[in-house]
């Protein structure tokens, strides 16, 4: 019998699944927040390791609808993803041994940053045919280590620097950065969700719950991503002021635990 904190758990997945369908990152920094504080989880380390698995299963669903799009520029994510999972598996090991509620905080600052960066993000055109090169290569491997590492040790999948990140590197579009950037959202969050798994952190039940609603709510996000391009940055504003009200609201909780 399906309970209200399954419906939770499926409505929760099913905001972090539209956001990164549609945005191609920032979404699955929501995912700790709602784990903890609409489904229930009580501990944040369960929290994490719930929502890396969580996340990387609707990026890897996500990424089927861009594939088949032609959106995934695949020599340029498969090297960026390839130094990235180096970088997460070092970050979730260290994020285990930070104290829950030190890391909750911290998670709040992240998406204080997040947010900030998601308000100051510019669109820009790009190359179409871009390929994979020896600038472009290292560039890659550089950011995508930096970016591992912070979404292991923080949970999230990483898409927030990994768009901008891969356009800049290598200035493929705004629509193939989204598409390719999931390659990586998934292989830092399967990362991250392996090593939180090996600890016994996480909620198997919750997390395939999440990955339905997270499915559902990617194949809006996909269709909408393709109509809606000319409107993503008021789109991701918006998404922004969000993750920002989601932010202070963590860092209210995480104060008050540590007073309390």
């Amino acid at each position: 019998m399906i309970s209200i904190a399954d419906l939770l758990s499926i409505g929760s997945g099913g905001i972090v699944g539209f956001a990164l369908g549609l945005l191609g990152g920032g979404g699955s920094i929501l995912a700790v927040p709602l784990l903890i504080y609409v489904v229930g989880l009580r501990s944040t380390h369960l929290a994490i390791g719930t929502s890396a698995f969580a996340v990387a299963a609707s990026a890897f669903a996500n990424l089927v609808a861009h594939t088949r799009a032609g959106h995934v520029k695949w020599s340029c994510a498969a090297t960026f993803a390839a130094s990235g999972v180096v970088g997460a598996a070092a970050g979730a090991k260290l994020g285990q041994m930070v104290d829950g509620k030190q890391l909750l905080f911290l998670f709040g600052l992240v998406m204080l940053a997040v947010a900030t960066a998601m308000f100051n993000s510019r669109a820009a055109d790009g190359n179409p045919d871009v390929r994979i090169n020896a600038e472009i290569a290292w560039r890659s491997v550089l950011t995508g280590l930096l970016a591992g590492a912070l979404s292991g040790f923080f949970g999230i999948g990483g898409g927030f620097l990994i768009v901008p990140a891969i356009m800049l590197g290598s200035g493929m579009m705004a629509i193939n950065a989204v598409g390719s950037s999931l390659v990586s959202v998934g292989a830092f969050g399967l990362t991250t969700a392996l090593s939180y798994a090996l600890a016994g952190m996480v909620d198997w039940r919750v997390a395939t719950l999440f990955v339905l609603g997270g499915g559902l709510g990617g194949l809006l996000g996909v269709r909408l991503a393709k109509h809606l391009a000319v409107q993503r940055a008021v789109l991701t504003r918006v998404f922004a002021g969000v993750v920002l009200v989601v932010a202070g609201f963590v860092l209210w909780r995480s104060m008050a635990a540590f007073l309390a």
